[in-house]
């Protein structure tokens, strides 16, 4: 009788046993590691000109967990930008990242296993701007020049096919490798001749100490630069219905940053990087807010990534060939889109850019 009651006994044990180490590991808390390829003025833990950089500044991920006290969102925000991402990758260090198409090609093609979750920040342009009495007028007359980038990043590669449409390779000219903020500095002390960048250029050139002479607004839609938002791989395996939500939060803010109506708001919001809200109005003025922020990957966006992978090796800056085949997942973008009612709200672009019906 004692035996059976110590056998009954010790069973009960290990069922609470397991019931108590299973609720253990149900309330284990979870940081979502974020990685953000950009950083705001001054070191802001903010950028802007992004739905990824919506959803840091409007907390879009902190309120899709808001109700789940064991899940955090922890932001990082690079200011060796792209190839600094690639690190926190390799090291199991992010989750996942917004970042440019030329380095998470680079991250591809050394082996990183990531995926593609989403659109965000593609078609973005590229704006040259020269020194005070350079007397720089035109792409072509940059031959021989400094001329300030940062390399690794998409911007680099967009600067390399702009050079190649005017007959000069990255040889004919001195390439000075700055962040955006020494490119201010160098720029307004005439440190170098030009600079490829964005809006830090456009906000030197409206106060005087710059002048902006190229973008590639309005240019060849191939100049311009793609992003978007990256998954580890191991993570996505791991935690398929958080990818889901994690994917939801930027679908969200990609949806909100599309909306005209929020125009100023979003301006406002992206304020909060420290570049001003003047710059950010010249930055998006003749674009509308859903072909900026649009999150789909369309066709346009496959084949641009496609194209940047053979342009990156033919200019020597990968050495082996990317294989894009399985890297795009759209499945949770997909998912999203049908779920929270945006369905036909972005336009799809075919490879050739022009729009695909719905």
């Amino acid at each position: 009788m004692k035996r059976i009651t110590f056998t009954r006994l010790a069973a009960a044990l290990a069922i609470l046993l397991a019931a108590t180490a299973t609720s253990a590991r149900a309330e284990d808390p979870l940081v979502i590691h974020v990685g953000y390829a950009a950083i705001g003025i001054d070191n802001r833990p903010y950028s802007e000109g992004t739905s990824a950089a919506t959803a840091r500044a409007g907390e879009f991920l902190e309120k899709e967990f808001a109700n789940d006290p064991n899940i955090k969102i922890e932001w990082t925000f690079f200011k060796g930008a792209g190839p600094a991402v690639n690190e926190g990758f390799a090291n199991d260090q992010l989750d996942f990242a917004y970042q440019g198409d030329l380095p998470a090609l680079i991250g591809r093609a050394t082996g990183l296993k990531t995926k593609y979750l989403l659109a965000s920040g593609a078609r973005k342009p590229l704006y040259l701007a020269v020194a005070k009495d350079s007397g720089i007028k035109s792409i072509e007359d940059l031959k021989g020049r400094k001329i300030a980038l940062q390399r690794g990043t998409n911007g680099h590669l967009a600067a390399i096919k702009i050079l190649e449409a005017h007959g000069l390779t990255e040889r004919d000219v001195q390439v000075v490798n700055l962040d955006s903020a020494g490119t201010v500095a160098a720029l307004t002390s005439k440190d170098i001749d030009a600079a490829f960048g964005d809006t830090q250029l456009i906000n030197l050139a409206a106060k005087g100490a710059a002048d902006v002479i190229y973008t590639t607004k309005g240019d060849d839609p191939r100049f311009g630069r793609n992003a978007g938002i990256i998954g580890r791989e191991a993570f996505i395996d791991a935690h398929p219905e958080i990818t889901q939500r994690v994917v939801d939060a930027f679908v969200k803010a990609a949806k909100w940053s599309s909306d005209e109506p929020n125009r100023a708001a979003l301006f406002e919001l992206w304020h909060k990087s420290g570049t001003a809200i003047p710059i950010l109005e010249e930055y998006f003025k003749g674009d509308t807010l859903a072909y900026r922020n649009s999150p789909l990957i369309d066709d346009l966006l496959v084949s641009q990534y496609t194209e940047q992978a053979a342009k990156s090796k033919e200019f020597g800056l990968i050495r082996r060939d990317v294989d894009l085949k399985g890297w795009f997942e759209p499945k949770y973008l997909d998912n999203a889109i049908e779920r929270l009612g945006f369905k036909n709200f972005w336009q799809a672009y075919g490879a050739d850019g022009k729009p695909v019906a719905s």
